[in-house]
């Protein structure tokens, strides 16, 4: 690839046309495509078909893949998976074939979560200049910024450099399901597969780890989601009556959430802490040298509540160590005032961000069995119930090779900074798919800040 900019015509329409492109950004904001929801699970669809519209106004070619229905669903309500939007740019056998990855799903919102605007508004700061709105930058935005560049190319009359393949899916924020199996049955089919010819991969659904400094990224760090059950009496109970008589299932819940995880952040379940070895004072030095402060992390989260004043013991353990958070109790009363109920099943929700040489596999067995054995020691009646929910492996690529070496031009190209080479310490699956079944080089180009605020 040419170590060149972008030309600067090509700079010049995407500044004269920022407004349209916000209007579009904006579009999508509006649309709520939260794929965890399945009330939402239409609008997620409606998500898909704006943007293989988008697509198809820029008289590029799509095609659209159905992946059936969500797993875990009953037989009697079938819950449709959002599709796969695919689309092919230029077929130059001279050039590379990138492959980008996104996705058009996101997280939930609302203003009682803490936003200042309206979620699913987006919302234009002409003073600060930043927008904001669920999905501006996990991963809406950045898959327009795609859409942005090809526009500016064709309204230009411009090609490209390279060949671009899209992938654009719905459910990343929900495990990814199906697009494992799709990404494998495709590179199955060799020469007649839709990945076929792919030169190397470029996924932006990372962020920069403050707001100066731009990054690109060749690790991930994997995770396993969990939830546990505590299930006691056949329905609620009144406190006033059967306080002090009955085993509580959310007491007993409690005294698991609580063996856990330390209030450092260190993993109490010993075989799962044990499982990656101490760093190396190399490594530690790699680390230090990462243009990052404990400001940057207070800024981002609003709060001096970093777990130490050293910024390279907060970057290993956001990128090099493996992490336990809890999530969340379903089944508990959370609405206003008190309701002195005792629930009689309740759940709670966490989750490990694994590093090599942990495996999913070897993360779970550990886990399953302390817990099991936790439970054991409590005096209790009641019962647990323990579960896998869902599980990506960690990820690190080849930092050395072209596509980062591209990656690392363009950037100081448009930034006019050389970034720094990081691990990151979000899961994003498909990534370490992609790298196994088609055989070539991942690489992660972030398109946002740190202080972004992304879930």
């Amino acid at each position: 690839m040419s170590s060149a900019g972008a030309p600067p015509e090509v700079l010049q329409y995407i500044e004269g046309h920022q407004q349209q492109f916000i209007d579009r950004l904006a579009e999508a904001v509006a649309i709520r495509s939260v794929s965890g929801d399945p009330t939402r699970r239409q609008d997620v669809i409606a998500m898909g078909d704006w943007l293989e519209g988008q697509l198809q106004s820029l008289k590029v070619s799509t095609q659209r893949v159905d992946l059936g229905f969500q797993d875990g669903q009953p037989d009697d309500e079938p819950l449709p998976l959002p599709p796969v939007i695919l689309s092919r740019v230029g077929e130059d056998p001279a050039k590379r074939t990138v492959l980008v990855y996104g996705h058009y799903d996101v997280q939930p919102a609302e203003r009682s979560d803490g936003w200042n605007t309206d979620p699913w508004k987006l919302d234009q700061n002409d003073q600060t200049g930043r927008l904001t709105g669920r999905g501006s930058t996990d991963d809406k935005g950045p898959v327009l910024g795609w859409l942005n560049v090809l526009e500016a190319h064709n309204a230009l009359g411009l090609e490209l450099p390279v060949n671009l393949r899209f992938c654009f899916e719905g459910m990343e924020e929900s495990g990814s399901d199906g697009l494992d199996a799709f990404i494998a049955d495709e590179a199955k089919k060799g020469e007649e597969g839709y990945f076929n010819g792919v030169s190397c991969v470029c996924i932006s659904d990372n962020y920069w780890l403050n707001a100066r400094t731009p990054c690109v990224t060749y690790g991930l760090r994997g995770i396993v989601t969990f939830q546990m059950t505590v299930s006691g009496p056949a329905h609620d109970l009144h406190s006033g009556m059967f306080g002090r008589v009955v085993h509580e299932p959310m007491t007993d819940l409690a005294i698991l959430m609580s063996q856990l995880v330390a209030p450092c952040g260190k993993i109490l379940i010993d075989e799962v802490e044990k499982m990656v070895p101490a760093p190396t004072d190399e490594e530690k030095k790699e680390y230090e040298k990462l243009d990052y402060t404990v400001k940057d992390l207070d800024d981002a989260v609003g709060a001096h509540i970093g777990l130490s004043d050293d910024h390279g013991e907060l970057l290993m353990g956001r990128m090099r160590y493996p992490s336990l958070s809890l999530h969340g109790i379903e089944g508990a009363y959370s609405g206003p005032g008190v309701k002195t109920i005792i629930p009689a099943k309740v759940t709670a929700k966490f989750s490990i961000r694994i590093v090599n040489p942990q495996t999913p596999e070897k993360v779970v067995d550990a886990v399953k069995k302390y817990v099991e054995d936790a439970f054991a020691q409590i005096d209790t009646k009641n019962t647990l119930t323990f579960e896998m929910l869902d599980a990506g492996d960690a990820w690190v690529a080849d930092n050395t090779h072209w596509n980062y070496q591209a990656a690392i031009r363009a950037t100081e190209a448009v930034y006019k900074h050389t970034p720094d080479l990081t691990r990151e310490g979000g899961s994003i699956p498909v990534t370490l798919t992609f790298a196994e079944q088609l055989g070539v080089n991942v690489l992660l180009l972030p398109m946002g800040r740190g202080d972004d605020g992304a879930q």
